[in-house]
């Protein structure tokens, strides 16, 4: 009888959080990032920008565990003829070397670093160009919602007659190639 009542009452409160969505009908759109990105030169130019940086501050950190490295046999070929100072001194040059690589790296890859600075640097214009644009036509046919197919969502299925990709890189000035 408890159970019931519950159930009914359950049903209920789930029919009148529905009700005032029966009558006014949502409009969603769907939008394909990675399709709209690679169409923006732009956004091509900062990719390539960043793997530069990447790749030379990558270079940099490597030259110093290398260096370190190098340090470090040395020491081990030295070993049987280095005093007891002077072992002490080339373990504290490995490890202010090695320590230095890890400082390096941190300052260049550190979750808030230069590579992630000058990743939003260089993205964030792009990104606020395509939300606006995104917005905008939003804004002019009625969408409540748009929903990137291109992400991880469980979007199964989209209709291509409600895909705005190519709309909005039309808004934003440019074509597909």
């Amino acid at each position: 009888m408890i159970k019931t009542r519950i159930i009914k009452c359950m049903v209920l409160i789930a029919l009148m959080t529905a009700m005032p969505f029966v009558g006014h009908a949502q409009k969603f759109a769907l939008i394909d990032m990675e399709y709209v990105l690679k169409n923006i030169p732009a956004y091509e130019r900062a990719n390539e920008q960043l793997n530069q940086a990447s790749k030379k501050w990558q270079a940099e950190v490597e030259a110093l565990n290398t260096e370190a490295s190098t340090m470090y046999k040395n020491y081990q070929n030295e070993l049987v003829f280095l005093s007891k100072e002077q072992k002490k001194a080339k373990q504290e040059a490995i490890m202010q070397k090695e320590k230095e690589a890890a400082d390096l790296k941190q300052k260049y890859f550190a979750p808030e670093g230069e590579l992630f600075k000058k990743r939003e640097s260089l993205m964030q214009p792009i990104q606020e160009e395509i939300y606006n644009a995104v917005k905008e036509i939003s804004d002019l046919r009625g969408y409540s919602l748009v929903l990137d197919r291109s992400s991880d969502t469980a979007i199964i299925f989209g209709s291509p007659r409600i895909d705005i990709s190519d709309e909005v890189l039309k808004k934003l000035g440019y074509s597909a190639r």
